[in-house]
């Protein structure tokens, strides 16, 4: 797995799309940073860091489109998946090597409740919580977009099939809530973002947690469950 992190990481920033995909993502934190926070005088960053939900739908899907869908493109998903590397640890280790790349982007944000520092006392247990859950929220876009990666040969197409999953995922809560009923709560209790609610508020609820690690890891499962079956297809 570490040959394969190894090997995805320095490929990310071999690429100007990385570059441009970091600067992208801070200039728009930093315009709500600027219109939510300076201009209102408003301490908690939390809120600015909660609209950067709606960037990871598009960001999370770009940070991985490539991952599964190049090595079919290029003709070597079979050498990769031919060779001693289990296919949990090469699922793992690309995932790991965009988590590394969302990790980057969001801890560079930091400097932004720093800042905030200076005009007063800032409300640690929100901004703290919504860190917490902006991370939990990135594994599991990420481990979607890694998912839909390994569904096309396709660049483009695998990360317009991401984005699409995951704004499907987000208008579940509200489907859910207009619905009522039982499908109304099975609805709203897998949507991450009536998740993330409670993080937002600074609290941090076991129940929350075990859901976005046990989603994360459910599809990644099924990311290895198919990779897999290719690596049976190739003998």
């Amino acid at each position: 797995m570490n040959a394969i992190y190894k090997k995805e990481l320095k490929s990310y920033f071999c690429s100007p799309v990385t570059y441009t995909m970091i600067a992208l993502f801070l200039l728009l934190i930093s315009i709500f940073f600027y219109l939510g926070n300076l201009m209102s005088q408003d301490p908690n960053f939390g809120s600015t860091l909660q609209t950067g939900e709606y960037f990871l739908i598009f960001f999370a899907p770009i940070i991985t489109m490539k991952l599964l869908a190049e090595e079919k493109k290029n003709k070597t998903e079979v050498l990769l998946l031919t060779s001693p590397a289990s296919v949990v640890s090469i699922v793992l280790g690309k995932f790991f090597a965009a988590f590394t790349v969302f990790m980057i982007m969001v801890g560079i944000t930091v400097i932004y409740p720093i800042i905030l520092l200076f005009f007063g006392t800032l409300p640690t247990a929100s901004i703290i919580g919504n860190y917490i859950g902006f991370i939990f929220m990135g594994a599991l876009f990420l481990s979607i977009g890694l998912l839909a990666s390994s569904l096309s040969d396709s660049q483009v197409l695998s990360a317009v099939v991401g984005i699409v999953s995951l704004f499907l995922l987000w208008f579940v809560g509200g489907i859910g809530e207009s619905l009522g009923g039982v499908l109304g709560k099975i609805l709203t209790w897998i949507s991450p973002i009536y998740r993330y609610t409670s993080f937002a508020n600074g609290l941090l609820k076991f129940s929350d947690i075990v859901f976005y690690l046990s989603m994360t890891g459910l599809l990644l499962y099924v990311t290895v469950v198919n990779t897999e079956r290719k690596r049976w297809k190739q003998g």
